[in-house]
């Protein structure tokens, strides 16, 4: 599976053969996202929105995809993002010609509509491509009906959707609704295919040059210049996937796809085609680092809207429009290797007391950049509110796991609390300032050892990961005795090969409990900083931010004995703290420290 030049397999009944996830890329336009692989097949793609069913399920062995690919099987293929956006190109190289496949899908995206553009291209010699649309919606519980060719237009009803297909007027529609074409280009030569999904008939022509130009210029004006910052055109392409993983909505997608396993056969895959408000704060956070952005707003936005409709009953995820998670199910599919296929979710029903504390932070930044709402200063009191009445419950905590009393979401509240504190005067603030004060003294009697070390939880000793978040971002301070004490103890104990792990699972080694989790790698970092040591966090950045695929996607674990990536991507919230990052070890003074 790890090579397959010149010993490919074609797609059998829609059902494509799969690859290691370091191979694919992603399309991704704020409402929904597509997974393409190495061969230009478009394997995964739900529509209209992110948490609708599947159009393109081949990725989890449910049929139906996208392909544009040279008839010639004897090539060898690569790709790479266009600078700042999510603009994929594919690129094979055969015998006789240099090829080139353009994706997107068109910005700026409306809710209800989808367009896929796939423009080839020509680089060198003379290349025959095959086409094939293989277009199953309902998780390929459908197919398209009553396909037909008006004026070089392909249209038909696919399930609710409506499809319009041009750029493949020669193309025929064969037994089980698919589309099957070729086509031959010279040197310099180009092909435009333009898919179009919507829930309601459109009527304006789908012209290639106009998308194309519109999509372009929708992704120069939202990525911010990097240039300045550590890692520059890493630091861009984490902004692009978080902007592309943001709905106009303002809420962010944990990643494109579900049911990915992070480790094979244990039942470990989820659906994370949600928005979860941890994450999304993390986002706003490292936007915030580098300046007041759209980004910032969309968070900002989002979360004081969720906070404000269920004040201390948050839910930890909603769906991008807001709605609630469904509850997981099972789908009839054999899945990615190593996985089982479900998509909802059963975290959003948790209590997760960490969630309020990040929201608070991230009202506090956009506070510092006067970009505060009115809405947003409600639901900071709303928000205070719910942690004065519910700090002591146990909480699910950061890793979603049992309900326990876990340091990571206090200290997190702690944090929160203090930022609101100092940007806040009147009620809001004091009240912040008093609350702060009284969950760190509850949190260090419960907690705090005797040797100066944070334990996991009131009732574990154990190392724990996820306290280096609010390490990282000064709760404790860097002074306290606590922070260095803690930081080296994790890192000698879950740190290998300069990876970190979350947790020990016992009687099981690091690298075989799961993979090493990069989120934890990044904020290792920020700790590191925090404390002083550039050098070491520098070390710890470089390190974590090489554990991703050629297409500098990162997922959300790192198996690093196999150089695989595990679970779902891209993974939101290690882009989010690649950015921050890479802001802060630029700069340290971006932050308060």
């Amino acid at each position: 599976m790890d090579d397959r030049a010149g010993k490919r397999a074609e797609p059998a009944d829609g059902v494509c053969p799969p690859w290691v996830l370091r191979e694919y890329g992603v399309l991704a336009d704020g409402e929904r996202g597509a997974v393409v692989d190495p061969e230009g097949r478009i394997v995964w793609l739900c529509a209209p929105r992110w948490h609708s069913d599947a159009v393109f399920s081949a990725l989890i062995g449910g049929g139906g995809y996208f392909g544009v690919e040279p008839v010639d099987r004897w090539h060898v293929w690569g790709g790479y993002y266009e600078d700042g956006t999510l603009v994929r190109v594919s690129r094979w190289v055969t015998a006789d010609a240099v090829i080139e496949c353009r994706d997107a899908l068109a910005m700026p995206a409306p809710v209800d509509r989808l367009v896929l553009l796939r423009r080839m291209r020509v680089e060198h010699g003379e290349a025959r491509l095959r086409l094939a649309l293989d277009l199953r919606p309902g998780f390929a519980a459908g197919r398209v009906r009553d396909p037909r060719l008006v004026d070089g237009v392909w249209t038909g009803d696919a399930d609710g959707l409506r499809l319009r297909l041009v750029g493949a007027h020669e193309a025929a529609w064969h037994p089980g609704s698919v589309l099957r074409g070729e086509f031959r280009l010279g040197e310099g030569e180009r092909h435009d295919v333009v898919l179009e999904l919507s829930e309601r008939e459109h009527t304006e022509r789908l012209e290639p040059d106009r998308l194309w130009e519109e999509t372009e210029d929708a992704w120069r004006r939202t990525v911010p210049d990097c240039s300045g910052l550590a890692a520059p055109r890493d630091a861009r392409h984490a902004y692009a996937v978080l902007r592309g993983l943001t709905s106009s909505s303002g809420g962010m997608v944990a990643a494109a796809t579900t049911s990915l396993p992070e480790r094979a056969n244990t039942g470990r895959n989820y659906d994370y085609r949600f928005a979860w408000i941890r994450d999304q704060s993390y986002a706003g956070l490292a936007v915030a680092a580098h300046g007041p952005h759209e980004l910032l707003d969309s968070a900002v936005r989002f979360t004081a809207e969720r906070i404000l409709a269920d004040g201390e009953g948050l839910h930890p995820a909603y769906d991008v429009g807001g709605g609630r998670v469904p509850q997981e199910r099972g789908l009839p599919f054999p899945g990615y290797p190593g996985g089982n296929d479900r998509v909802g979710n059963h975290a959003a029903r948790q209590f997760q007391l960490d969630a309020f504390g990040e929201a608070l932070q991230l009202f506090a930044a956009a506070a510092h950049h006067d970009r505060l709402t009115r809405d947003a200063e409600r639901a900071v009191a709303v928000a205070v509110d719910a942690v004065e009445r519910n700090w002591r419950r146990p909480d699910a905590g950061l890793w979603e796991l049992e309900d326990r009393w876990w340091t990571q979401s206090r200290l997190s509240v702690v944090c929160g609390l203090r930022r609101v504190a100092g940007a806040f005067k009147g009620r809001t603030g004091q009240t912040s300032a008093d609350l702060a004060e009284a969950v760190l003294a509850e949190t260090r009697r419960r907690c705090l050892r005797s040797d100066g070390r944070w334990r996991r939880a009131a009732d574990d000793d154990g190392p724990e990961a996820a306290l280096l978040t609010p390490l990282g971002r000064g709760c404790p301070s860097a002074d306290d005795p606590s922070s260095a004490v803690t930081r080296r103890f994790v890192e000698e104990e879950l740190a290998e090969d300069g990876y970190l792990y979350r947790f020990r699972r016992p009687g099981v080694p690091l690298g075989e409990a799961e993979g090493a989790f990069l989120f934890c790698g990044f904020t290792m970092a920020l700790a590191t900083d925090r404390l002083g040591d550039r050098a070491g966090a520098l070390r710890w950045f470089e390190r974590t931010r090489a554990a991703c695929g050629p297409s500098g996607l990162f997922a959300e674990e790192y198996d690093v004995r196999q150089r695989q990536l595990r679970g779902n991507l891209p993974q939101a919230f290690v882009h989010a703290l690649l950015l921050e990052c890479a802001v802060r070890l630029n700069d340290a003074s971006t932050l308060p420290r």
